[in-house]
């Protein structure tokens, strides 16, 4: 094996708070390009820092990410890290006052961000960009608001202050969740509506955002009027609508692929091998390091490995390039440091 990546596309986990043998290793894989980390992986700043550290020594170009959006999905909550709200407050604050929500929307980027990278975090899965149908528990109030244009500026204000902070950001879940009651984590859902009435409505921020979004991550949804396949999986969904029609230029992660919607490609391999062949650039496999000892984490890794060697999936230097491109482009300011720093303060006091 090479020892580097000429594309590395898979993002993985690991099971506790520190790194073991497996991790390291696994984290050396060429393949490997990415570290989720959850609430288990937390027990406060100091091992959080001194875990990104001792990954970062093992692969300085690893991306480390972790579904960071207020609210209910918010995996670091004590020690200091600011409890963000939900994104419908900010939808609801709009109704009152749209400049202040986008100020506040701005303030929330910057203080999540600014948070994470002190500790060690390069990326955040946010923001999510689902409207706010009413019917679907999982997304819910992580939605801004049920109006498309409305959801397009506050996520847009979000990542400005991502960017202030110097991190990506990820529009997720495309073309759109938030219509389907069904959750993917536990269910294959289907929206049947048309492509027409999609783009008309839940795809529209990600025409809106095609040139300031630097990630997206497809949603394991099957919209039959468009392809039998999740969009996830699709190459109309994402090369000929993402990137044809609406003109995205960012990396595209898969949605985690131990979830039951990604259940309709087989297994973690042939999901993995399929989403690269449909425009994925860069694959999740999330929460397998706890059991088995990681085993489908391996299998994932060694079956990439062998679909490589037989021209089943070919490497992508502009995916790697895109995965690269994500990577924080200047050094984050120290936990002490930023709690002084005139910006952070402003932005905890503009937080609605």
């Amino acid at each position: 094996m090479s020892l580097l990546p000429e594309h590395a596309p898979v993002v993985l986990d690991i099971a506790g708070t520190t790194l073991d043998a497996d991790d390291r290793r696994r984290l050396q894989h060429p393949l490997t390009g990415g570290l989720i980390l959850f609430a288990r992986n937390w027990a406060d700043r100091r091992q959080l820092v001194e875990l990104t550290v001792e990954v970062k020594s093992l692969r300085p170009d690893v991306l480390i990410c972790v579904d960071h959006e207020g609210g209910r999905v918010q995996r670091f909550r004590t020690d200091g890290f600011t409890h963000l709200p939900p994104m419908r407050r900010l939808g609801e604050l709009w109704m009152e006052d749209a400049l202040r929500a986008t100020e506040a929307a701005t303030a929330c980027g910057y203080v999540l961000a600014s948070e994470l990278r002190a500790c060690g975090v390069d990326f955040s899965f946010t923001p999510v960009l689902d409207l706010d149908h009413g019917p679907s528990g999982v997304i819910g109030d992580r939605s801004f608001h049920r109006d498309a244009r409305v959801v397009t500026l506050l996520a847009k204000s979000l990542m400005h202050g991502l960017l202030l902070a110097g991190m990506q950001s990820c529009g997720k879940h495309f073309p759109g969740h938030g219509y389907v009651a069904a959750d993917s984590h536990v269910d294959i859902p289907v929206d049947r509506r048309s492509l027409k009435a999609i783009l008309a409505e839940d795809a529209k921020p990600y025409e809106w955002l095609s040139t300031a979004l630097t990630a997206v991550m497809p949603a394991h949804v099957i919209y039959p009027k468009v392809d039998a396949l999740p969009a996830g999986f699709s190459r109309r969904w994402l090369q000929d609508i993402l990137r044809g029609r609406l003109g995205f230029t960012g990396a595209i992660f898969s949605d985690d692929l131990s979830m039951r919607g990604a259940s309709v490609m087989g297994d973690a391999v042939q999901g993995a091998v399929a989403a690269l062949q449909a425009g994925c650039d860069l694959v999740l496999l999330c929460n397998q390091s706890v059991v088995d000892g990681g085993a489908a984490l391996d299998a994932l890794l060694d079956g990439l490995w062998e679909a490589r060697e037989h021209g089943r999936w070919l490497p992508s230097a502009d995916s790697e390039a895109r995965r690269l491109d994500l990577l924080p482009q200047d050094a984050p300011r120290a936990w002490d440091e930023l709690m002084h720093h005139a910006p952070y303060q402003q932005a905890l006091a503009r937080l609605p």
